[in-house]
């Protein structure tokens, strides 16, 4: 499943065609609008950095955190940040 995965987002095998729809939707990318954190993992080999600080789609309030030393899994390599960036959210 993960190779599929990979080798989807990078266009060389096509997507499960019950996705398409939300597939054409995002295609369009909608604005974000719900208050967002964004955690930048400076050591991330999969997305560099600067994609990661990309904001122009977000509308509502966005903030950015730069996570020095983190790789691709923040959830599992900064747990404490992780945690505490979805606490610092909003109820909705």
């Amino acid at each position: 499943m993960a190779v599929h995965s990979y080798r989807h987002r990078y266009g060389l095998m096509p997507g499960d065609p019950r996705h398409q729809p939300l597939e054409d939707l995002l295609a369009g990318r909608p604005p974000i609008t719900v208050p967002s954190v964004v955690l930048v993992s400076e050591d991330n080999g999969v997305i560099p950095p600067a994609d990661q600080r990309s904001t122009d789609r977000f509308t509502g309030p966005c903030e950015l955190r730069p996570l020095p030393g983190v790789g691709h899994n923040v959830p599992q390599e900064a747990p404490d940040a992780f945690a505490e960036a979805v606490l610092s959210l909003p109820p909705r």
